[in-house]
């Protein structure tokens, strides 16, 4: 399944043109002989936010990956705007707790720039007192920023952020995706973002893509204050900062978790689900995932 992505009205656009930064099709993966993609694609336009969703194992971390070029794959193909340049956050970044390693180090490790450019990055992120604060030191919030500012310093058209708010609560998971937000507003460069929930993504986010080896189903999120449990639960500025998708699957759910088709699953496997993170919400689709906020293949 292929899934063009539209753009939004009010971010400008870099070049003024609507030539996708990157587009790839019909993405097929296998790794140790097991198929970890198949026929996977997607779109990203210049000053837009595509947030990838899906269950732990669903190959998410591996279409990055593929998108980035870091793993060729054995069908399909990726095309990036000549001259892209990308600034790409990990979902991990091992750091040697006994290694002499500070903040201006680690900002330069793979690129040369200034301590001025450094520093107007950190700034930008909102760390640039921790410029010389050693990495070991800095909190799992501070770490992140520091990563996105790593990532700026570069001047990207196009941030790959492989679940950039792991590690931190729920308040600075807020803070992440209002600056999330602020940066694509301010720089007009794309976005593509991996999400460890399910159901729960970034309210600035254009198109959701839910994967499970394959484009299970992609849309629009709903804005929060369609669910107002989440701001009595959390505030008006905290909820504000969070958006809620609905599932469309083209699968089921059996009573053992595996997937089936739709017309399948199990006869006494008819309730519909109701999920829940810290709050109740209830979702359209009738099937339920299992999910423990673990990391993806």
């Amino acid at each position: 399944m292929h899934v063009r992505m539209s753009k939004t009205g009010d971010v400008a656009q870099r070049g003024g043109d609507a030539e996708p930064l990157l587009e790839a099709r019909g993405i097929g993966v296998t790794l140790g002989g097991h198929g970890i993609l198949e026929g996977v694609g997607l779109t990203v336009a210049p000053g837009e936010i595509v947030t990838i969703i899906g269950p732990n194992g669903a190959g998410k971390t591996t279409l990055v990956k593929v998108v980035l070029g870091l793993i060729e794959p054995v069908t399909g193909l990726v095309r990036r705007r000549p001259g892209l340049s990308i600034g790409y956050v990990p979902q991990r970044m091992p750091i040697d707790p006994v290694l002499p390693l500070s903040v201006a180090r680690l900002m330069t490790l793979t690129i040369r720039r200034p301590r001025a450019a450094v520093l107007k990055a950190l700034e930008e992120t909102g760390v640039g007192g921790l410029i010389d604060a050693p990495v070991q030191a800095l909190s799992g919030g501070e770490l992140q920023r520091v990563l996105m500012a790593r990532a700026l310093v570069r001047d990207p058209d196009l941030l790959v952020l492989d679940e950039p708010v792991q590690g931190v609560d729920f308040a600075g998971e807020a803070a992440l995706y209002e600056l999330i937000s602020d940066i694509r507003r301010r720089r007009g460069c794309g976005v593509l973002m991996v999400s460890h929930d399910l159901h729960v993504v970034m309210a600035a986010t254009d198109q959701v893509v839910c994967l499970n080896r394959h484009v299970c189903c992609a849309g629009e999120p709903e804005t929060v204050s369609r669910h107002p449990e989440y701001e009595r639960l959390f505030g008006r500025k905290a909820a504000g900062a969070f958006a809620v998708y609905t599932h469309h699957h083209d699968h089921a759910h059996d009573v053992s978790g595996d997937v089936v088709p739709i017309g399948e699953r199990d006869p006494g496997h008819t309730h519909d689900h109701t999920h829940s993170r810290t709050h109740d919400h209830r979702h359209t689709h009738d099937h339920d995932h299992t999910h423990d906020g673990g990391r993806d293949a």
